[in-house]
């Protein structure tokens, strides 16, 4: 199994879109690359520990490649957004790539330089080495799944699963 950790707005919408990709083991929300020890939801809030909402995604590299992964990590969030993702804002909401080892980090460098072509404006993704990351709270985790019905689920996470469900069908 690999992992990869990906930031581009609220975890939910992340982990319910990579959650029915198959190949992907298991998605865990998170926080990473900030400052402060253990970090809970309303320090990271504050826009003021330096940390990411992320997801955590295992996955099986003999079904789905990290590649691939990218792709749908492109195709489901805006990369030409500083540090906010819709009505979402602060930097806990960039659009970030934690790199888990160097390989990770030129793959996701290359990837960006050939998808800049197709957006008329810059791609702001961060490409960063994971420096810590820490699991989000036990409510945060599959929280489209258990919630589907919540305003934020329908109104911002739904649109998201429906983009990653036609990016499978595409693959089919």
């Amino acid at each position: 199994m690999k992992e990869a950790i990906f930031g581009g707005g609220c975890f939910w919408c992340l982990e319910a879109a990579f959650e029915i990709v198959d190949g992907v083991v298991d998605v865990e929300s998170g926080y990473a690359n900030g400052h402060v020890e253990n970090p809970a939801y309303k320090e990271v809030c504050t826009d003021t520990t330096g940390y990411a909402e992320v997801v955590k995604i295992t996955y099986d590299e003999n079904k789905i490649s990290y590649q691939d992964l990218l792709e749908l990590f492109f195709k489901i969030h805006d990369p030409t957004t500083l540090n906010r993702q819709g009505a979402d804002y602060g930097s806990q909401y960039r659009s970030t790539i934690i790199t888990l080892d160097s390989e990770q980090g030129q793959i996701a460098k290359e990837y960006i330089e050939k998808l800049q072509k197709y957006y008329d404006r810059k791609i702001v993704t961060k490409v960063e080495p994971l420096k810590c990351y820490y699991r989000a709270e036990e409510y945060h985790q599959d929280y489209f799944r258990k919630n589907p019905n919540q305003p934020y689920c329908m109104a911002v996470a739904a649109p998201k699963v429906a983009k990653a469900k036609e990016w499978i069908k595409k693959g089919e």
